[in-house]
């Protein structure tokens, strides 16, 4: 998962980038990076770390231009390495700079035609830059005999979706032409369209989310559809084409439930209704399914859950209280490596307030439960804090497999609700009681009327894949990448990276 933003303005952009990767940031900690372009020249800072943190002053001031793309990073393919920190940037056709929310399926595949066929050479294990050389390969064939046009641009989006499966959600600069913006045929991960009229003309934005529209003065246009590509010029004429002959909506369901934040729009939808709709649907389903239920007070898991458990107490006419207060300086934690980091991060991450759970019969609300670590953890801290009996509903189904497509996921040994059924997974999170959400109820709750979603892409809980390339070699593969013992080696130093990347030796200025 990860959040990407491109911009074209008459003003420069730099602290409009800024300004949208830190609403963005929900989408990615890890990494973050700006480029742009000036009078022909690329100009491109990232590193490892917060939007806050990565950004000084003197880095801001060398982004000149008018033009320019940002992204925040989770690794859910590579490494964390500085090295593999967004934007990618490659000098051969013009000069090409691109940021990727998703994950490709066939990037090794990829690679090695890149090596032998094309005779580029991929420096990184990002797939992000193998899908940046595929699109300048594309490029780079059919303006051999041609002056670079939007068509031709066009051209070549078509060549990355005949040529590149999985997840792909793009923003691409090319030096002294224009933004290149695309979506994969199936529309997996979410991208909108974003204009302001100004003086001079119109100025365009495309971001992961409309929380960054929201945030510039931006007007949200539409969602860049699947399978389509929009470009815009240096002189911001804006074009369009789907560039796909097949395409299918089929967004992932989890951007509602979890990823995405509450006040965005994603392929017109509103993640908070969608969320409380989730909340009365789980409440009708407590009501008729767990009558014997005697629930005193009932509580979210902060933060996501908040309005699902509003909901919640409204249909039940139960009491919804804070239970728990939460420290927001500690990462997700369903990535973290390591059981025993993840189970301290968790006791970081939450603190009781003991007035709310002492002699009373708990409904806990989370949107979903992933290895069980959380739930375990939270759970045990709600019977320390004094609850007679604790009972924990999830808004989500079980998450019996791993997501291919840019969430990092565990393996499926890893997931708590594996080759489980209800009542094995109560016993192991600990729990009096334990309700799941349906799956056909959730995309319901998400569904509206008139909206032209075929399906979801709810592989997590399903286990079907809507790219149809998935068995089981492939996720024994990830499997064996994700896994703790993978993820907790020790990893080469990236020093002399940082180093590389910010040689100024002068003092620390302020943040921006």
């Amino acid at each position: 998962m990860c959040g990407i933003i491109g911009i074209v303005s008459n003003n420069p952009v730099n602290q409009m980038l800024y300004d949208g990767l830190l609403v963005l940031q929900h989408r990615g900690q890890d990494a973050a990076g700006i480029a742009t372009c000036d009078n022909g020249r690329i100009k491109m800072y990232k590193n490892n770390g917060l939007v806050k943190d990565v950004f000084r002053t003197r880095h801001m001031r060398h982004l000149s231009g008018n033009i320019g793309i940002g992204h925040v990073r989770y690794p859910t393919a590579g490494s964390s390495s500085a090295a593999e920190a967004q934007p990618f940037y490659v000098n051969s056709p013009y000069g090409l700079v691109l940021g990727h929310n998703g994950n490709l399926t066939n990037s090794e595949k990829l690679k090695e035609d890149m090596f032998k066929q094309d005779l580029r050479h991929i420096n990184t294990n990002s797939d992000s830059e193998v899908l940046l050389n595929v699109l300048a390969d594309g490029i780079e064939k059919s303006t051999k005999k041609n002056v670079l046009t939007s068509d031709i641009v066009f051209d070549s989006v078509s060549s990355v979706y005949k040529r590149c499966k999985g997840a792909y959600a793009v923003v691409s600069m090319i030096n002294n032409f224009g933004l290149l913006a695309f979506r994969d045929p199936h529309g997996i991960r979410p991208l909108v369209i974003g204009i302001k009229q100004s003086e001079d003309g119109p100025e365009y934005v495309v971001a992961s989310e409309t929380v960054a529209l929201d945030i510039l003065g931006f007007k949200l246009l539409r969602d860049v559809e699947p399978g389509e590509a929009v470009f815009i010029d240096l002189d911001r004429n804006f074009f369009s084409k789907i560039c796909c002959e097949v395409v299918k909506k089929t967004p992932c369901i989890f951007e509602y439930v979890y990823l995405a934040r509450p006040d965005s729009m994603i392929d017109n939808i509103s993640v908070y209704q969608a969320r409380l709709n989730m909340g009365r649907s789980l409440a009708k389903k407590i009501k008729s399914e767990w009558k014997d239920l005697d629930i005193d007070v009932v509580i979210p898991i902060p933060d996501t859950s908040r309005p699902i458990a509003h909901e919640v107490a409204l249909v039940l006419n139960a009491e919804f209280r804070e239970g728990f207060i939460k420290n927001r300086y500690i990462g997700r934690t369903f990535i973290m490596p390591g059981q025993e980091l993840r189970k301290k991060s968790v006791r970081q991450k939450l603190n009781p307030i003991k007035v709310e759970f002492q002699n009373k019969n708990v409904l806990l609300i989370d949107d979903s439960i992933v290895r069980g670590t959380t739930s375990r953890e939270i759970i045990q801290m709600a019977r320390d804090a004094g609850a007679k009996n604790v009972f924990f509903a999830s808004a989500a189904p079980p998450v019996r497999f791993p997501n291919v497509y840019g969430i990092d996921m565990p393996s499926r040994d890893e997931l708590v609700a594996f080759n489980k059924d209800d009542e094995q997974i109560r016993k192991e999170i600990g729990a009096d009681a334990l309700i799941y959400q349906d799956l056909e109820e959730l995309k319901k709750n998400i569904r509206q009327e008139g909206n032209l979603i075929e399906d979801f892409d709810c592989s997590c809980f399903d286990g079907k894949y809507v790219t149809n390339d998935i068995d089981d070699a492939y996720l024994n593969k990830i499997e064996m990448l994700r896994s703790d013992e993978t993820l907790n080696k020790p990893s080469k130093s990236s020093s002399q990276l940082d180093l590389m990347l910010d040689p100024t030796s002068e003092e620390e200025e302020e943040h921006v």
